[in-house]
């Protein structure tokens, strides 16, 4: 019989690429992880990895059983919580995602809420991006996500929380008052400092400003490598540029007497935060929960 346990060593080999770090991802030693491994391959019949020297290849055989072996751990996994939490929500172990250009400003208004709220809610956190968030929900490594809707994916559902704008952050010297609405026509993109590839906040300003992706003239836009607003922030307040920034990041970026944030003209151009989770999961009543919190917090 195959065993949940040699399914999730699986998984890890798949992701790892190597027995060793596979084992430490999985907490076991080297040798376990192996023998569990060679257990699996006598019971299924069939080669699921190639050894190779300092690497492992999975068989054609072995990544199709991975991808089926991640589709029965996430299941197992949503068995679990079934029965633990339908009757409180918010209790025991949730792991949520979050994006980078949100977690470090929206995170300090909702946790003291949960640990007042839910003291039985043990909360661990990732920051990442969100292609790598939305892999981790499927996969059954994340239970949600707060990211920028919207997400075309059958296999996800969301709960809209918020609308977050947008606003232009300029070096404070810059000559327009603090009252300016801005167009986009006079956005300055020869000076648009933006986040590097990959940050969804990167794509939809440059969406606002109706600039090209991907062989731009230099002049157009410039792009700084950080994945970090604040990094973005600190170039603007040299005096390097502008950025878009969005309003939930204003309260922190607007204490630096250096950097000036103005409005954009109507409509004004913003994103909708959501908390997104797969649309097979069973704990729906914790992400209810969970988005009132958020709710609550920034309205």
């Amino acid at each position: 019989m195959v065993t949940l346990r040699q399914l999730r060593y699986l998984s890890a080999l798949a992701k790892h690429g190597h027995f060793g770090r596979a084992a430490e991802a999985c907490s076991v030693t080297q040798p376990a992880l192996s023998m569990q491994i060679s257990d699996l391959e006598r019971t299924l019949g069939v080669k699921v990895v190639e050894r190779r020297p300092g690497e492992v290849l999975l068989t054609d055989a072995g990544r199709e059983i991975a991808r089926r072996g991640d589709e029965v751990l996430t299941a197992s996994r949503d068995l679990v919580d079934f029965a633990r939490h339908r009757n409180q929500p918010l209790t025991g172990r949730l792991t949520l995602g979050v994006i980078p250009s949100l977690a470090p400003y929206l995170l300090p208004k909702i946790l003291p809420a949960l640990q007042r709220g839910f003291p039985e809610l043990r909360l661990e956190l990732r920051e990442s991006q969100t292609r790598s968030l939305v892999g981790d929900i499927k996969s059954g490594a994340l239970d949600a996500a707060l990211l920028a809707l919207p997400l075309e994916d059958a296999e996800l559902d969301a709960l809209a929380l918020f609308e977050d704008l947008f606003l232009l952050a300029v070096p404070a010297d810059d000559p327009r008052p603090d009252t300016t609405r801005v167009a986009a026509r006079d956005i300055d993109q020869s000076r648009l400092i933006l986040l590097e590839d990959g940050h969804c906040l990167r794509d939809q300003a440059l969406a606002f400003c109706a600039t090209a992706r991907r062989g731009r003239n230099p002049a157009a836009g410039m792009t700084f490598g950080a994945s970090s607003l604040s990094t973005v922030m600190q170039m603007v307040a040299s005096g390097y540029g502008i950025t878009l920034i969005p309003q939930i990041a204003a309260e922190v970026e607007r204490r630096d007497s250096r950097v000036k944030l103005l409005r954009l003209t109507d409509p004004q151009p913003g994103r909708r935060i959501g908390l997104v989770f797969r649309a097979t999961s069973p704990r729906k009543a914790d992400f209810t929960a969970l988005g009132e919190v958020v709710k609550a917090s920034v309205a």
